[in-house]
């Protein structure tokens, strides 16, 4: 990491003003115009594909492995966010971990509510799983919700007694959607992505009539045990570290396998940079080693 790649970033991210109060719509377009800045190389892999009823996209680098798979649930706080915004991280992460990626476009609030993105992201799951891939070549990942809705999803599947993929990699996870961690307001002052009033209002968007504690809405307060290895990746920056420090404390509590990456002065889904930000690129390195050694392939 150079500091003008950082400072670079940081004034790419800033460089608009947020609109007071946006519509999920004005949200979308907000963040569905990021992607240009994000292009997909030429060589790139891309095909649409229903997974169970869940509109999904296979996105592959050449020559990658045919067997390893990363099912991969987007961020966006479960409002915004698509196949779309997150098209290059998928060919990054495919890249880096050998596998193919399976983006699963999964239902977003507040025209649909939770459970509606565990009930896609399990149907997706379960269609993958019926195309003949054997767990012990699929890794499980998502960032920012989409970190959150990994472990919702695992959570879910093994109460279902669904077997499990091999291993998951939550990024910058939102696993606490009361959004009581200390680096709430620790991290307001250095965070340019993610303020508590935005969290607050998506949650409300999302959570609807539920419980905010409900496990599955909040994994954060789930029981973990017999849930496969965990590398959870995090940036110093983030108002969401502790949700990842929490999360990582819990893990081990309950008897899983955790390693916890804080990233020095990293913001939120600095993954999704990697393009333009070399410690993007070696976190996706991070994690794609991780998969290959968990997901067999």
């Amino acid at each position: 990491m150079t500091v003008q790649e950082l400072d670079g970033l940081i004034e790419l991210l800033t460089a608009r003003p947020q609109p007071e109060n946006p519509t999920p719509g004005e949200m979308r377009e907000r963040f569905d115009k990021l992607a240009q800045f994000l292009p997909l190389p030429n060589d790139a892999q891309v095909t649409a594909v229903d997974a169970g009823g869940v509109p999904s996209e296979w996105v592959s680098a050449p020559g990658v492995s045919g067997d390893r798979v990363i099912f991969y649930l987007h961020g966006g706080g479960y409002v915004i966010g698509s196949v779309t915004t997150h098209r290059r991280l998928a060919y990054d992460f495919s890249k880096a971990a050998d596998a193919r990626v399976l983006v699963v476009d999964y239902r977003l609030a507040p025209e649909h509510p939770y459970p509606a993105a565990v009930e896609d992201a399990v149907a997706a799951y379960r269609w993958l799983l019926g195309q003949g891939t054997s767990p012990s070549n699929i890794a499980i990942a998502g960032d920012s919700a989409g970190g959150g809705l990994t472990m919702a999803t695992l959570v879910s599947l093994r109460d279902r007694k669904i077997d499990l993929p091999a291993c998951a990699v939550p990024m910058s996870p939102w696993v606490d959607l009361e959004g009581v961690g200390d680096s709430m307001t620790s991290k307001h002052d250095v965070d340019p992505m993610v303020q508590k009033a935005g969290l607050d209002r998506m949650a409300a968007f999302y959570v609807g009539d539920a419980d905010y504690r409900d496990p599955l809405v909040s994994p954060m307060h789930a029981d973990l045990s017999g849930l496969p290895p965990l590398l959870i990746q995090v940036g110093t920056r983030e108002t969401l570290l502790d949700d990842a420090r929490r999360l990582h404390e819990k893990a081990l509590a309950d008897g899983v396998i955790s390693s916890l990456e804080e990233a020095g002065g990293m913001v939120h889904v600095w993954h999704l940079f990697a393009p333009m930000l070399s410690e993007g690129r070696d976190a996706i390195d991070r994690a794609g080693a991780f998969m290959k050694t968990h997901a067999v392939g």
